[in-house]
């Protein structure tokens, strides 16, 4: 196991299913022959420490297992150890149409194999400030939506009861909320309830409020204030919206072209064609949904490029690169005539908005390059023209 009659030292791979108690470990060796599941062992990194001795020296283990809850704990501890260890996208790993038994042996048998072969994909390993980042803004994204559903119980709470506020007055204006405030129901336990309705809204308003407030604090102070600065000179990219970008898209120099940064978004068209027939469907959606979330949401605004720029884009504009604004100027241009191409074409403003979405990503790669590897303070507007065009 440790040389081939060469003495070259060949490597082991070890499929490794990991969940928060046990690890199960199967081994597969270079030479083609099947996997051999080593047995399940508790999730303790002496244990693990003391099966992987037991397979391999440490240069020559392969290992590998699937991202999931656990997270990457595992994938740090291997590195510290010297061991090799890829962490896989389970939703890419292939898998046999009439194969119907899942269990922890065959999952570690399969990702040995599959990772002998070459077949699995790796996912991209977060530094600890961008997983850290990731956390908050998915922190505030959950807090978005506890606040939304304690609006709408609150809200069919008083349909259910005929509470409805005096026609002309709009929802959520510091009038509705004195009139909600002022809301009494004779029965008491009605009463209660009410009570608790608005003390739990309000209470997801300020756990709202507070996290925002930290997500904003990232941009003045923070690991990424350079980049997260250049894409606020992006039409529609705000202080949160730029900072989701960043926490979830990482380095962005990891995308060799922009398409590859559209696909990684699930932003790119279906397509099922054969032969001379060319067929292309909906967006494939498989990819990150929280990019694909904030980039459309962006996107909107695309219908207004050709109107003056607003107070808060000219100070997120100001003090920064003549590259950087020049990019995000050329993006606001072609964006909205992109949208309004597409409108008179006949598609719905929808379809229009979620091409303009992709197209916007090559704008945000572009702005990624420039920073990464020219600098916010020298780069040349003419290498950011020919990455925008790339």
């Amino acid at each position: 196991m440790a040389n081939d009659s060469t003495g070259f030292r060949v490597p082991v791979f070890v499929g490794m299913d990991v969940h928060k108690e046990t690890i199960t470990l199967a081994v597969a060796q270079w030479d083609g022959g099947p996997a051999v599941v080593r047995g399940t062992i508790p999730n303790t990194p002496a244990a693990l420490r003391k099966q992987l001795d037991r397979i391999g020296p440490a240069d020559q283990l392969r290992c590998c297992y699937e991202a999931g809850p656990t997270g990457y704990s595992t994938w740090r501890l291997l590195a510290d150890w010297g061991i090799d260890c890829t962490v896989v996208a389970p939703s890419l790993i292939p898998k046999k149409p009439g194969d119907r038994v899942k269990t922890d042996r065959r999952d570690a048998e399969q990702l040995a194999r599959l990772h002998r072969m070459g077949d699995l994909t790796a996912v991209w390993m977060p530094t600890p400030e961008h997983e850290a980042l990731r956390d908050l803004c998915r922190a505030r994204e959950a807090a978005k939506r506890d606040q939304e559903r304690a609006r709408h119980r609150l809200l069919k709470f008083l349909a259910r009861h005929a509470e409805h506020p005096p026609l002309g007055m709009n929802r959520w204006t510091q009038a509705y909320r004195d009139w909600l405030a002022a809301r009494t129901l004779a029965d008491p336990n009605r009463q209660f309830v009410l009570d608790d309705l608005r003390q739990q809204f309000a209470d997801m308003e300020a756990r709202v409020a507070r996290l925002t407030a930290r997500v904003k604090a990232e941009v003045q102070d923070g690991p990424f204030t350079a980049l997260l600065g250049a894409l606020q000179c992006l039409k529609g990219v705000g202080p949160i919206t730029a900072v989701t970008l960043v926490a979830e898209l990482g380095d962005l120099t990891r995308f060799r072209r922009p398409r590859m940064l559209m696909s990684y978004s699930g932003l790119t068209p279906s397509e099922y064609s054969s032969g001379g027939r060319v067929q292309r469907g909906r967006i494939t959606k498989c990819g990150n949904g929280h990019v694909r979330f904030v980039t459309i949401e962006s996107s909107w605004h695309a219908r207004w490029g050709t109107r003056p720029d607003s107070t808060a884009l000219k100070r997120r504009r100001a003090g920064q690169p003549e590259a950087i604004v020049h990019i995000a100027e050329k993006a606001q241009r072609r964006l909205c005539q992109r949208y309004y191409q597409l409108l008179k074409r006949g598609k719905t403003s929808g379809q229009a908005t979620t091409a303009v979405a992709r197209e916007l990503l090559g704008f945000v790669w572009a702005i990624g390059q420039a920073v990464a590897h020219a600098g916010t303070e020298g780069a040349d507007a003419g290498a950011v023209e020919a990455l925008a065009a790339a």
